[in-house]
């Protein structure tokens, strides 16, 4: 298949002092225009990638000179390779030689997708395992607790002999009301019961 409509660039740099020279030879000789944005990658909202996403029509195509330069992984890469190619949209990397229009680029493209599914799968595998042999060692996880145990303790009798409320203790402590309701809690709950 091949792609007849406009070839969009886009360029990234994270600073405005950082030389984009090199992006801009290497794309202006294949795109018919080009979208230059000074944005790190790992910003939330990239405006011009954006916009240039969205304008894209059937028969385009989207260029970058690196897979970088455009997405925050190769994971980001290829889901947006996918939903590119079910608009109808060509996707090219230069300095990797993919373009999804040709049956190479489309070979490695796949590739890349085995390869990144295959990583999302073993990530959560390891992220489980990691976990569950923390607990049996008997680690916490998560957050570490705002109070020590000494600290809910002494909260506990304070309220027992009713010298404050819980959201005077709150305050005193510098915590949320709910917060310390919650610890609270847990101390009642591993307290032995008769």
């Amino acid at each position: 298949m091949t792609y007849a409509g406009r070839k969009a660039g886009y360029l990234r740099v994270s600073r405005a002092d950082q030389c984009i020279n090199r992006q801009i030879d290497g794309l202006k000789a294949i795109c018919d225009e080009m979208y230059l944005e000074k944005i790190s990658a790992t910003s939330r909202s990239r405006p011009v990638f954006d916009n240039l996403l969205a304008s894209l029509k059937a028969g385009d195509t989207l260029i970058v000179w690196d897979l970088d330069r455009a997405f925050r992984s190769t994971i980001d890469a290829v889901t947006q390779a996918e939903r590119l190619q079910k608009r109808g949209v060509g996707f090219q990397i230069v300095t990797l030689n993919v373009d999804t229009a040709t049956p190479d680029g489309m070979l490695v493209y796949t590739v890349m997708a085995a390869i990144a599914e295959h990583e999302r799968k073993r990530l959560g595998q390891r992220t489980k395992e990691g976990l569950a042999a923390a607990r049996a060692r008997g680690q916490r996880l998560g957050r570490p607790p705002k109070l020590s145990d000494a600290q809910v303790l002494s909260v506990k009798r304070k309220l027992d002999a009713k010298e404050a409320n819980i959201r005077e203790l709150a305050t005193l402590n510098g915590i949320h009301p709910w917060t310390l309701t919650r610890s609270l809690r847990r101390l009642e709950a591993s307290e032995p019961r008769n």
